[in-house]
């Protein structure tokens, strides 16, 4: 009798066991009262659609599972382990990606997507808390240069309506490659981040100011070859910023409108855009910042003959540039990584002072640049 107790006892314990290994909790981009997408405690990820008339359903999560049909109409499929952070993913029906209806949806690979954000052991940060929260507003303005309404996301700093006198630095920053200006807000946490620096005195109150990297002057003709990063060769964005995008928000924002409270970062292409217009305007920025993207060296090149002899007087230029501010995932892609590495050892060889980071873990990915942004807001706006 006791070996049975002690065998039923081991039976309960394991079933208890496996239980615990497969319950999950739907993800914080489901949209509400959806069960499914559901994160597994070791950060596998179970799916479920209902698709009764479809054939085939796949999961893309840059790797494709096939998902499995029952009876009723659903397909479910249960993920590997996912790497913590945001990550964009699709459904594939019958061979057409598509959106899934219980996520949220976010721009990204060029197109709508939906997305899930598997829990960061690190993610306090970006987290909302109890403190004073700044607010994000939309801001639509005419651009002469694009002939076009163009539309940009502004962050204001907890307080920014209780002092109508208080004036603020301003950070300009930007996206990545198929994304827009609501990648920050929404992928990126920028808000909450920026929220938590402040209310811990770790960050100065700013405003930032979101812009769509994408800009083409219709009376110019579009290159269809090469342009790198950003595609700079036709997108008129730097011209874009400078000239109507600082104006606007000068004039309707109380800002510091200085050089020496203005700061531009970006993410991936916002990256290499923010050197090639702070590195043309060094009159209207004194702090750049790249996240996985930086400026462009090519092979055999020297560093201090890039942007028109910008670095050829190391010591003038650290004089009047307060921060350089560059990262990059220790997972990204090689092409990348020993891209945006070899321009961090150029600066370095030529003796211009920066801040360099390697995110651990992470690959070209919104944990990268969550981790980025909270380190360059930390290092800015401060004398």
């Amino acid at each position: 009798m006791k070996k049975l107790i002690l065998f039923v006892a081991c039976v309960v314990a394991l079933s208890l066991d496996a239980l615990a290994q497969t319950a999950g909790v739907p993800a914080t981009t489901n949209i509400p009262g959806q069960k499914y997408p559901q994160l597994l405690p070791d950060n596998r990820v179970a799916f479920r659609v209902k698709a009764p008339d479809a054939q085939k359903v796949q999961m893309d999560l840059g790797k494709k599972y096939d998902m499995v049909k029952d009876t009723s109409g659903f397909w479910t499929v249960t993920t590997e382990p996912i790497p913590e952070g945001f990550h964009y993913y699709s459904l594939v029906v019958d061979g057409v990606p598509l959106c899934d209806p219980s996520s949220q949806t976010f721009y990204g690979m060029g197109r709508m997507a939906s997305g899930i954000d598997i829990p960061d052991k690190d993610m306090d940060y970006y987290q909302p808390k109890n403190v004073p929260h700044g607010q994000v507003r939309s801001v639509n303005y005419y651009s002469d240069i694009t002939k076009a309404w163009r539309r940009a996301n502004v962050y204001t700093p907890p307080g920014y309506d209780d002092n109508s006198k208080k004036r603020y630095p301003v950070l300009y920053l930007q996206h990545g490659a198929g994304e827009d200006e609501t990648g920050w807000p929404n992928q990126g946490k920028m808000d909450f981040i920026l929220d938590n620096l402040i209310a811990e005195g770790k960050a100065m109150p700013m405003i930032v100011v979101m812009e769509r990297g994408y800009a083409t002057d219709p009376t110019k003709p579009v290159s269809t070859t090469g342009g790198g990063p950003g595609n700079m060769t036709s997108n008129v964005f730097p011209e874009v910023l400078v000239k109507e995008v600082i104006p606007m928000i000068d004039k309707t924002f109380r800002t510091l409108a200085d050089r020496d409270n203005r700061a531009m970062a970006g993410l991936s292409m916002g990256g290499f855009q923010t050197f090639q217009t702070t590195m043309t305007n060094l009159d209207k920025f004194a702090y750049i910042g790249g996240f996985s993207g930086a400026g462009r060296l090519q092979p055999g090149s020297d560093i201090k003959q890039l942007y028109d002899g910008a670095w050829a007087d190391p010591a003038a230029f650290n004089k009047k540039i307060k921060v350089v501010y560059m990262s990059i995932g220790t997972k990204e892609p090689e092409r990348m990584y020993t891209g945006v590495k070899g321009f961090h050892e150029a600066l370095e060889k030529a003796g211009i002072k920066h801040v360099y980071y390697e995110s651990p873990g992470t690959s070209h990915e919104w944990q990268t640049w969550r981790r980025s942004l909270k380190q360059y807001a930390g290092l800015i706006f401060k004398n």
